[in-house]
């Protein structure tokens, strides 16, 4: 069947320059089916690029980043920046993707998140919980409104 949209019949030659009558296809070509002028018709499209890895990596991490105070969450966040932006610069590197700086992004920020969650967790297992109250107020042994009291 030659070329052309379907139920219509294909362009079966071009007009000649005036004066001379239409002939089959191009100077070039051999005579019988046509694909018509340059530009017309379906052509292959490029495939487009998968670039949702990248652009996954990086919300992520910047929302493990922006959110380190709820650590459990960060971390988590963080560990799945890293997965995607990994995956996103693999594609990349194929050339299935045109973002790999965004991927990499994506990779320090979860990184980043990862490093504040986990710093802050430090902080909230080292630190005891009597030096976040105010001025020794809670009438516990070691503060100084007890020791002024057994002193007196």
């Amino acid at each position: 069947m030659p070329y052309g949209y379907p139920g219509f019949p294909a362009h079966q030659g071009t007009p000649g320059p005036y004066g001379y009558p239409g002939y089959p296809g191009y100077p070039g070509q051999q005579g019988g089916q046509v694909q018509g002028p340059p530009g017309y018709g379906w052509s292959a499209m490029p495939m487009a690029p998968a670039n949702g890895m990248g652009v996954t990596a990086l919300v992520l991490g910047i929302i493990s980043a922006a959110v380190f105070c709820l650590w459990p969450l960060a971390i988590v966040l963080g560990i799945l920046a890293i997965i995607f932006g990994a995956i996103g610069r693999g594609r990349a590197r194929r050339g299935a993707a045109t973002n790999p700086g965004q991927a990499l992004a994506g990779i320090i920020c979860g990184i980043a998140g990862i490093v504040l969650g986990a710093a802050l967790l430090v902080v909230l297992i080292v630190v005891p919980d009597d030096a976040f109250e105010e001025d020794g107020a809670s009438g516990t042994p070691g503060h100084s409104t007890t020791q002024a009291a057994a002193r007196s």
